[in-house]
């Protein structure tokens, strides 16, 4: 089959096109026929180095959704010929975390396509139990969009955020495919929605998804806006993944009691604390990443009942995944990038 691998770390150039093994399914696993995979910024950071165990040579891409073509021993072989979309997440369901349904906690997670090789090939191998049917009426590049971003977003709100309708929600990096998708999450939930983009092409986009109030990064300060158009009051939660870059004007942001939920760093992660803020303003800082498997499923009805219409930016030959790289490390899409074998 036809993969897109890099056999070391690097820049976009190590990506490549190359003829690997086709996969089998193991015990408990289906074999999918890969119709559409997303790109997410994880990508980027497995291409140029982590400090994790992972395979190498590498084939990235967690965001899959497809056709079982096989199944493996122990699984209903009426499932060949299903459209499914794939939960990336790898949890040992063994710890007592996963056996309390909080698998975000659980002692071993890992994430498909991370610690794993993934899905930016023909064909990818994964547990039966990840692999989640989609209806005809969703298409298999929207159900790619979903995985990473969407449970991101929707557990950082409604589970870790705790977002009630009615409150104020600032997201910054609002042209990121989790970002867009937090968004959505926040004005399905009856939140009035602040969000921070550049460019005025995208400040129009995020107005168009029903953003209340959109501010271009590189004409003003988005903290100072946000406190001017919530009448001096500040945001009830902040939604942030920047890092570095933006940490101090968003905790400045924040009304009294209000909560700063963060699952990224793209800018690093050294962000700037002024700790009495935070105290006389009984700030919480709250850590998120990917979500359980309920609150996937919870997301995942959301988007194939139309409720939620996951945001694509570009759609892509799998031969063009060097391309995709660049495009996405570049910063200049908005919403995901889908590569189709």
């Amino acid at each position: 089959m036809r993969a897109a691998i890099f056999h070391e770390n690097g820049g976009p150039e190590v990506v490549r096109v190359e003829q690997v093994p086709t996969p089998e399914a193991g015990p408990g696993e289906v074999l999918v026929q890969v119709r559409a995979a997303a790109m997410n910024h994880l990508d980027l950071w497995v291409r140029r180095g982590l400090n994790i165990q992972t395979t190498m040579p590498h084939i990235g891409g967690s965001d899959i959704a497809g056709v079982v073509s096989a199944v493996g021993d122990g699984v209903d072989a009426g499932r060949v010929g299903q459209r499914v979309v794939v939960n990336p997440t790898l949890w040992c369901g063994r710890c007592r975390e996963c056996l309390r349904g909080n698998e975000p906690f659980c002692e071993k997670l890992r994430l498909l396509g991370e610690h794993t090789d993934g899905g930016f090939a023909e064909y990818v191998a994964v547990r039966a139990e990840s692999a989640h049917p989609i209806p005809d009426t969703l298409s298999f590049q929207s159900a790619a969009a979903v995985p990473v971003s969407y449970q991101t977003a929707w557990r950082a709100l409604l589970t870790r955020a705790r977002l009630r309708a009615g409150e104020d929600v600032l997201v910054l990096g609002a042209s990121g495919g989790t970002a867009i998708a937090a968004v959505q999450i926040a004005l399905l939930a009856g939140a009035r929605v602040f969000a921070v983009t550049h460019g005025a092409e995208n400040v129009a986009r995020l107005r168009a998804l029903g953003a209340h109030h959109v501010y271009d990064r590189t004409h003003e300060d988005f903290s100072a806006a946000a406190f001017r158009d919530t009448a001096k009051r500040g945001v009830d939660v902040v939604v942030e993944n920047v890092g570095a870059a933006t940490w101090k004007g968003s905790l400045r942001a924040l009304a009294r009691g209000g909560r700063l939920v963060t699952y990224g760093a793209t800018t690093g992660p050294g962000g700037e604390t002024d700790i009495p803020l935070v105290f006389w303003k009984q700030l919480e800082i709250i850590g998120t990443t990917m979500a359980s498997r309920a609150e996937f499923q919870a997301v995942l009805a959301a988007v194939t009942s139309g409720a939620i219409i996951p945001v694509i930016d570009t759609v892509m030959p799998l031969a063009r995944a060097r391309e995709a790289h660049e495009r996405l490390e570049a910063g200049g899409q908005f919403g995901k990038i889908v590569l189709v074998p």
